[in-house]
């Protein structure tokens, strides 16, 4: 059995714990199903093992070096269409154990992020007009700092404004080379330039992803072996939020899948016919605990906030999009996606004006931009009494991570319920499940 290995504290660890267990025991407590078939499903799931699960397509598990720089990572994860993946280490080679060949997992949205934060700091430090001005010390850089620059302070700031804009800032003064003199200018018009920047210049041409994920943790590289129980990852992926859990195999340093909260739900959809399914999918969502979230905790934008703000508020909330909605009924009028971040960098022309930009804005840029190609997520929605089969249905078919629930003639947004939650209606989690399979360790690495 694959054994997880502790990365953090134990009182790191206490600060996610008690929510996981919130979750869990509100959602199972709100469950009107007999609990005799829920006992039966999980029995059933603990029985199966993770090898039967299918492979990723291509049967080849997709790796980042931890050598690589930002800007490669973000090709590789974009031209692969996919949102995570392992970050290994080159030092190691074909030999050792998964502890030493794998570093984390990469996720796509929020290296995006990270990269946008620092374009926001780059502007913060033009529109002061120096790097002290802007309150840019070592405390400050954040992500970047001493480890993507190998430098702090206003001379972290430097390589990072005169990449974006050719405006150089040291020891507190800004020195002229065209945009220099012009701080506010150049800091609402980063543009195609600093679009540039994020591929071929520096800091993002030369910082790596060993680097940068050591201070800025996407997600614990936690495994289980082939032989260990589909329980387990329908566990990791809902109770324990894990969007992804790789699968290696026992004495073998490499991941042998990637199952992911997608391909889970839609492995039940195609479930339809089985007596256990059906009689689960015919139950109304409200049955099922669902939707998770009250009105009142929906966390939401409106169409004139700043699409910034609204990429920021995921990343606060640690939550993979949002619902688009207008006062006074909350009627929804569309959604933000945290896979939508990447068309600020692979449009120049969006990305130019990105501080200014509504979401509403956004919306029909991108809607416009990809019109042809298909390529934007649907708005997925259902009314308080659609069935649970219906929502597995749509969640798999249209390949969406949630479905906004609604009322009323207005559609005025009252609940999400997203792939988690539905993994989570299928399952119970047995007493010291977790403790038997992984010890104390799970609780440790769970901590991202």
């Amino acid at each position: 059995m694959a054994q997880a290995v502790p990365q953090q504290t134990e009182a790191s660890a206490s600060r996610i714990l008690p929510s996981c267990d919130a979750y869990w025991e509100t959602i199972q407590s709100r469950k009107k199903l007999p609990k005799s078939l829920q006992e039966s499903l999980t029995d059933a799931f603990a029985r199966i093992p993770v090898a039967s699960f299918p492979n990723v397509p291509g049967g080849k598990v997709i790796e980042i070096s931890a050598d690589a720089s930002v800007a490669e990572a973000v090709k590789i994860l974009s031209e692969s269409n996919i949102m995570s993946a392992p970050v290994r280490n080159p030092d190691v080679g074909d030999t050792g154990d998964w502890r030493e060949r794998y570093l984390g997992i990469m996720d796509y949205s929020a290296v995006i992020l990270w990269v946008l934060e620092n374009a926001e700091l780059a502007a913060v430090a033009l529109s002061a007009g120096s790097a002290t001005a802007a309150g840019v010390g070592a405390g400050a850089v954040g992500a970047l700092g001493a480890l993507a620059m190998g430098a702090t302070g206003p001379l972290a700031v430097a390589g990072l404004t005169a990449a974006a804009v050719g405006a150089a800032v040291a020891g507190g003064i800004a020195a002229d080379k065209g945009t220099g003199k012009d701080g506010p200018t150049a800091a609402g018009s980063l543009g195609e330039d600093f679009y540039k920047v994020i591929l071929r210049e520096e800091p993002f041409k030369s910082t790596t992803v060993r680097q940068i994920i050591k201070s800025y943790r996407w997600a614990p590289f936690l495994p289980v072996a082939t032989d260990s129980s589909m329980l387990s990852v329908l566990l990791l992926l809902s109770k324990y939020r894990l969007r992804s859990v790789p699968v290696i195999e026992t004495g073998n340093p490499f991941i042998k899948n990637f199952i992911t909260q997608s391909a889970v739900v839609q492995g039940l959809e195609t479930c339809k016919g089985r007596d256990w399914f059906d009689y689960i999918a015919a139950r109304p969502i409200s049955d099922c605990g669902l939707p998770f979230m009250s009105n009142n905790e929906v966390i939401s934008v409106k169409g004139n906030d700043l699409i910034l703000e609204a990429f920021k508020r995921m990343k606060e909330h640690k939550i993979g999009g949002l619902p688009v909605v207008e006062d006074p009924n909350q009627k929804l009028i569309g959604r933000i996606s945290i896979r939508d971040v990447r068309f600020l960098l692979l449009q120049p022309e969006i990305f130019s004006s990105f501080r200014e930009l509504t979401v509403v804005e956004f919306m029909k840029i991108v809607a416009s931009t990809t019109q042809e190609s298909g390529k934007v997520s649907p708005l997925v929605k259902c009314k308080v009494d659609a069935t649970l089969g219906s929502v597995v249905e749509n969640l798999a078919s249209k390949q969406v991570h949630r479905i906004y629930v609604v009322s009323g003639e207005e559609d005025s947004v009252i609940g999400v319920i997203t792939l988690r939650d539905v993994i989570s209606c299928f399952i119970l989690e047995p007493p010291n499940h977790f403790n038997n399979y992984f010890g104390l360790a799970v609780k440790e690495m769970l901590d991202s």
